[in-house]
């Protein structure tokens, strides 16, 4: 089964503002900074002059993520020129070698992994898509900071030696999920056999997930659906049916239903719109990678739609502790 979501056009435009009116805000800020001394206090322009805005780090990078998305989607948008500046303003090379300087920084391996890392790759990898010149720049811009971050991978995954299963920044799967995708997009076969094969290391034998205990009080993704995501990938299709049966042999209610809108003035509470939306993008993922006659397709896709429609309805929140980040979640949904 296979369906395939659509972003309307007046929708793109909303998401494109909420985007760029987060990639050049930089306060408020929630710092991920380890400071070594006085000198380190800085503030968020001088420390990721490419990505100080959207309230963190992460953030900044997958909203601009959004912004190329879309740009590449939707050529004629009107805020087309809007978006070409930013990203002409942000993507340098000089930016990026000051990014890439921080992570190299002593103290700053662990600074953003896996999440932020993941969505580097994803940005990258939508930068390469492009087929004009300005895309072809930003991308060669963003090319050490990518190098960097796909290397980094390599290098941790086999010291990792325990999934992280929890439905924050933290979690494993969907990170490996983005970085796998980047991979496939721009042939790195090596960052792909790792991400692969750790994969199988750590979910291939799983069965009977607490499903039915979703979702935890801050998720924005949902621990089963997001490893099923990712395994989707890794395994053949005929595989994936085995293992998916495996994994949750029946759909627990508390897996099929929207979490109700989080609270609009809360940074974790409003986590919860973001989990609808991207239990919205697993479960029609999940759903075409089974058999095409498994009845579970059905209820599967049936409850994607649940689950975009209440999240599509909360990304646009009023407060800019969602809107910072859900347009990019709504995105990723439906583009």
């Amino acid at each position: 089964m296979n369906v395939r979501p659509q972003l309307p056009r007046p929708l793109a435009e909303k998401f494109a503002r909420l985007a760029l009116a987060g990639v050049r805000r930089e306060w408020p800020h929630a710092f991920q900074h380890l400071a070594r001394g006085p000198a380190d206090v800085r503030r968020p322009r001088e420390l990721h002059p490419a990505f100080y805005g959207c309230y963190d780090w992460h953030s900044a990078v997958h909203g601009h993520w959004t912004l190329a998305r879309l740009r590449r989607k939707f050529p004629r948008l009107a805020l087309a020129d809007e978006i070409h500046a930013a990203l002409e303003a942000n993507l340098t090379a000089e930016n990026v070698a000051a990014e890439l300087a921080y992570f190299r920084a002593p103290g700053r391996a662990s600074f953003e992994r896996p999440y932020g890392w993941a969505w580097l790759l994803a940005l990258a990898a939508e930068l390469r898509a492009g087929r004009d010149a300005a895309a072809r720049r930003w991308a060669r811009a963003v090319r050490p900071l990518e190098k960097f971050i796909a290397e980094s991978f390599c290098a941790w995954l086999p010291r990792q030696r325990y999934p992280v299963r929890v439905g924050t920044h933290a979690n494993s799967a969907f990170a490996l999920s983005l970085a796998l995708d980047y991979a496939r997009a721009v042939r790195d076969r090596r960052l792909e056999r790792v991400i692969a094969g750790r994969s199988r290391e750590w979910f291939g034998a799983d069965a009977n997930a607490p499903a039915a205990w979703e979702p935890g009080g801050e998720d924005f993704l949902s621990p089963a659906l997001a490893e099923a995501d990712l395994m989707r990938r890794v395994l053949p299709r005929t595989e994936f049916g085995r293992w998916w049966g495996n994994f949750v042999p029946a759909l627990p209610a508390a897996l099929l239903e929207p979490a109700p809108p989080g609270a609009r003035d809360d940074p974790k509470l409003v986590h919860l719109d973001g989990l609808n939306l991207s239990r919205g993008w697993a479960l029609r993922a999940v759903a075409s990678a089974l058999p095409a006659r498994e009845p579970q397709g059905e209820i599967l896709c049936a409850a994607a739609e649940r689950h975009a429609a209440a999240g599509l309805a909360q990304v646009a929140s009023g407060d800019y502790l969602g809107e910072h980040w859900l347009a990019t979640f709504a995105v990723y949904l439906l583009a």
